[in-house]
């Protein structure tokens, strides 16, 4: 009886998060470079028995897969049958969201893939994809959040400049002379940066350490708008809006059975 409790409260645990994370999206349609997220979820036996044959005898992860091959110690997968399913991630799309021209100097877009390097107060290093940038009054070219925004040099400083540009292959010029280079790095696996923040992005194992991008395409003048759907978004939060209240009325059936049931077995004769 208490299985489908279980059950259904893990529903709606899983569509409260599928909630969240399409809120995130939906809040972020006009926050220049956002990368909409999408969660991953897996049946509780998946995970639970991704944990336990984590490692195998050469000590990478492997997740046997049907046929059901002899695994770690002799254990077997048991197949998908499940109870309960969890939020076993959420990953980043990497679709490019389209070009906004702008003709503000200060902006850039990068073609292709790739990340700016940003660096925040206490000296913690991210990336983004949005190269919505400004002058600070020190001189130097920071994110609209106040991140420094990195150079091969460190943080890129133009001074008193009167004139500023950024060229096509990442150059920095302040009053006509290149002052710095952008450093834009990729990942092997950019879908997995955890999101900090709007826009700003931080390495995890998953994604891989940052390797420099050897020919740096930038447009000048433009911004990279997200790549949310709106309507798709809408979609997905009132799907997960319908499972949940469906979830939450299996939870309350069963509760109320449960309450009969220890009513009935409780009288005595």
């Amino acid at each position: 009886m208490h299985r489908g409790l279980y059950a259904a409260a893990s529903a709606m645990i899983v569509q409260e998060t599928m909630h969240d994370v399409v809120a995130n999206n939906l809040a972020n349609v006009s926050s220049s470079g956002f990368r909409r997220r999408i969660p991953v979820n897996k049946s509780f036996p998946e995970v639970l028995m991704d944990r336990i044959e984590k490692k195998s005898e050469d000590g990478e992860i492997k997740l046997v897969a049907p046929p059901f091959q002899l695994g770690l110690k002799g254990k077997f997968l048991i197949g998908d049958l499940s109870l309960a399913n969890v939020i076993s991630e959420t990953y980043m799309s990497t679709e490019f969201g389209g070009l906004q021209v702008t003709d503000n100097p200060f902006d850039v877009a990068i073609v292709g893939e790739g990340y700016f390097a940003v660096q925040d107060g206490a000296g913690n290093t991210y990336y983004t994809r949005s190269g919505h940038f400004q002058k600070n009054a020190e001189g130097q070219l920071v994110t609209e959040d106040g991140m420094l925004v990195l150079g091969d040099g460190g943080p890129i400083e133009v001074g008193d400049a009167s004139r500023f540009a950024i060229t096509e292959n990442g150059n920095v010029v302040a009053d006509g002379a290149a002052v710095d280079m952008f450093q834009v790095v990729t990942f092997d696996n950019p879908t997995y940066l955890r999101q900090v923040g709007r826009t700003a992005l931080a390495v995890t194992p998953q994604s891989g350490a940052p390797v420099p991008v050897e020919e740096i395409r930038l447009e000048p003048g433009a911004l990279e708008t997200s790549n949310v759907n709106v309507v798709e978004e809408m979609v997905r939060m009132v799907e997960a809006h319908r499972a949940y209240e469906s979830a939450s009325k299996v939870l309350m059936t069963h509760d109320e059975l449960t309450g009969k049931l220890i009513a009935s077995y409780g009288r005595t004769s």
